[in-house]
């Protein structure tokens, strides 16, 4: 059967070389600047050899030189390289042109990008579209997008694998109602709601700890360990030093910490692969991981990698670099819809947000789906990936907007591809779809009640406030602003290979009494540099008396952790309410509003050595399900109050119950501990990836 093999490769090839002939005959009829015949003019016929000429050239150029040119351009940055994709094409369209053998054909520099976009895209569409009908085809293409490094691989055993992809920061509530809406078909085909198919796969929900972010939640699932990351950000007294979780070298030294307190490599030590993440799990293949993007290039920093497994094809390049464009358009014109319907909540959508927002939810999505689709064909044993686009999309737009919806819909999609090239896998898989954590809607606290966490804070130390500021306490002004601290902006950085940004990372102690002031979603944290320890209750009302009782009796505060002299730790609240963290359970006070969990998840923070000298987390509405943001996200997750703290679990039927009936995992170290149990459960049959009346025979 094999020659019935290079006939139909041979008949694909003759098919889009006439496909890209007919794009290039037309675009020369469409476009002033670019002709197939001499001044003098030509016949039909010589033409037409003239574009199969340089279309012939145009795409084996493409096929030769483009992933040498990718590889040369590895050391350019990822993001630089997108925009770098049309003139190269370009380039590769003039130089076909030169070489052609009939001595005709010309192009403006500037049209040859435009025609070389073109073609690559019919190509790709040619291409895509033939080997759907042909398996081995479309096996072979899923094939050129795995990760080239790894040139021999072992025959992989029978046993299913694992793969876990993370939709960060969709919440269970969110997944929900998309399946109920039908933006998620491929999730609802899992769970047998569509169509009338039995059900592969369970839905269950989990509950973070107070820091539900990414980093915490991500950190405990991929290395077991959320011991003392008490927020996205907070001050290190010890070190005079901001650690941020989505900052390359805080991210390398938080994943080191974990490693050091569990005395394990992380959850995929054992041919694992790691893509899109914040930490490497132990991984020995990465691809966009952050905790390695600080070091210097080498054998062990492969990170960057991972973009020419996609770039190397250059019709994949061309795709993105054009959804990237398309993308920017749809933000601005996402962006303008809202500013001139007045629409409230809202956050400034400017400067380089929409470039972060068309890399988020088109660049890293592209090349961690590919990379993905190359693990499972290469028959890795356990992958995990982090898809950023929605938590990126929600911070600026809301949780429940139409604008993540569409990232929702289009997520959905990436999870059916990687379902099709598990179909064509050399071992069984078993696919995982998990979030991190959730969001929580809201008007920043800004916005609501006109001034900043900090402009507050110095106020109660008596400390000078801007005009602005004076002029809004109390207040309720309503004021836009923007620049906020996620996970696609840290990646966009180091894609760049820009610096950490952090103004005033260092706090050495001795230099005042000026507070650090911190975020991390509505979770804020308030420290004193020039006190070497955490404070006490006590020891900030003798030096700043009004400060606890202005913060706590806030109306955009919930509630303060303080360190007490007396009672070990205390939870605060308006008019003078003062528990004991031992209470709790009999009295919760402020926090009977966040729901079960909250007591233990505060106990816990409370017994961090990095944990702030005041630990400020905003009101929560529970009829609204709103918090307020102390960044400037009208989306936001990181401290305690509503579906933030509520991201989900979808598991397949197949492997074990992630916890027992009526309970949910609590905290990202058991969710880590559920996956290591998944991973040694690897007897079972396969898991169905594509139903056939409710299931595909294992």
């Amino acid at each position: 059967m094999r020659w019935r093999r290079v006939a139909g490769q041979i008949g694909r090839s003759v098919t889009v070389w006439a496909v890209s002939t007919l794009t290039m005959l037309v675009l020369a009829g469409l476009l002033p600047d670019f002709r197939l015949q001499s001044a003098d003019g030509d016949s039909a016929t010589r033409i037409g050899v003239t574009a199969a000429l340089g279309a012939g050239a145009f795409g084996l150029l493409s096929a030769v030189v483009w992933p040498l040119l990718v590889r040369l351009l590895l050391l350019v940055p990822a993001l630089v390289l997108g925009l770098l994709v049309f003139f190269l094409n370009g380039s590769l369209l003039l130089l076909a042109l030169r070489l052609n053998p009939s001595g005709r054909g010309e192009a403006a520099p500037e049209t040859a990008v435009i025609v070389a976009a073109a073609m690559s895209a019919v190509a790709s569409a040619t291409g895509a579209a033939l080997a759907v009908r042909d398996d081995d085809a479309y096996r072979r293409r899923l094939l050129r997008l795995a990760d080239r490094r790894r040139r021999s691989t072992p025959p992989c055993p029978a046993t299913p694998g694992l793969v876990c992809i993370q939709l960060d920061g969709v919440g269970h509530d969110v997944l929900t109602a998309a399946v109920r809406e039908g933006l998620m078909p491929t999730v609802a085909r899992l769970l047998g709601t569509a169509g009338g198919g039995l059900p592969s796969h369970r839905l269950t929900p989990w509950r973070t700890d107070w820091s539900s972010q990414t980093g915490a939640s991500q950190l405990g699932i991929l290395h077991g360990s959320t011991f003392d990351v008490p927020a996205f950000r907070w001050y290190e007294k010890d070190r005079g030093e901001v650690m941020v979780c989505n900052r390359p070298t805080s991210a390398a030294e938080l994943q080191r910490r974990a490693t050091a307190h569990t005395g394990d490599g992380g959850l995929l030590t054992v041919d694992g692969a790691s893509r899109g993440n914040l930490f490497s799990g132990g991984a020995g293949e990465q691809a966009l991981v952050l905790s390695i993007a600080a070091r210097r290039r080498g054998r062990e920093n492969r990170s960057r990698a991972g973009y020419f497994a996609y770039f190397s094809d250059p019709a994949n390049a061309v795709r993105t670099a054009l959804s990237f464009v398309a993308e920017v358009g749809r933000e601005l014109g996402q962006s303008l819809r809202a500013r001139a319907g007045k629409q409230r909540p809202r956050v400034s959508r400017g400067g380089l947000y929409p470039l972060v927002r068309a890399f988020a939810t088109v660049v890293e999505r592209d090349v961690v789906v590919a990379a993905v689709m190359g693990d499972l064909l290469a028959g890795r044993t356990a992958v995990y990936a982090d898809l950023v686009a929605y938590d990126e999309v929600a911070h600026h737009s809301g949780p429940h907007s139409t604008d993540a919806a569409k990232v929702l819909r289009r997520l959905d999609r990436s999870l059916a591809l990687i379902e099709k090239a598990a179909e064509h896998a050399p071992r069984p898989y078993r696919l995982v779809v998990l979030s991190d954590h959730g969001q929580s809607p809201g008007e920043t606290f800004r916005a609501r009640h006109g001034l900043t966490l900090a402009d507050l804070v110095r106020s109660g130390c008596g400390l000078p406030l801007s005009r602005r500021a004076r002029r809004t306490l109390p207040g309720t002004g309503h004021r836009e602003d923007g620049g906020s601290g996620t996970e696609a902006r840290a990646a966009v950085r180091a894609a760049l290979r820009r610096p950490d940004e952090e103004d005033g990372t260092r706090h050495p102690a001795g230099t005042g009494a000026e507070p650090v002031v911190l975020a991390s979603g509505n979770l804020g944290l308030v420290s004193f540099p020039d006190v070497p320890h955490r404070m006490t209750k006590e020891e900030i009302d003798a030096r700043h008396p009004r400060l606890l009782t202005t913060l706590a009796d806030h109306p955009g505060i919930g509630f303060l952790l303080v360190r007490s002299e007396e009672h070990g730790g205390v939870v605060l609240g308006p008019c003078g309410t003062e528990i004991p963290l031992a209470e709790l359970d009999l009295r919760p006070g402020p926090l009977a509003v966040f729901g079960p969990g909250a007591a233990d998840a505060v106990r816990r923070t409370h017994s961090f050595p990095h944990t702030a000298d005041i630990m400020v987390n905003s009101r929560y509405d529970p009829a609204a399900g709103e918090v307020h943001a102390f960044e400037e996200q009208i989306g936001s997750h990181g401290g305690l109050g509503g579906a933030q703290s509520r991201p989900f679990l979808l598991s397949p039927l197949a492997l074990s119950a992630p916890a027992e009936e009526g309970t949910e995992p609590v905290g990202a170290e058991h969710v880590h501990d559920v996956l290591r149990r998944w991973l040694g459960e690897s007897d079972g049959p396969q898991v169905p990836l594509e139903t056939d009346g409710g299931r595909r025979a294992a």
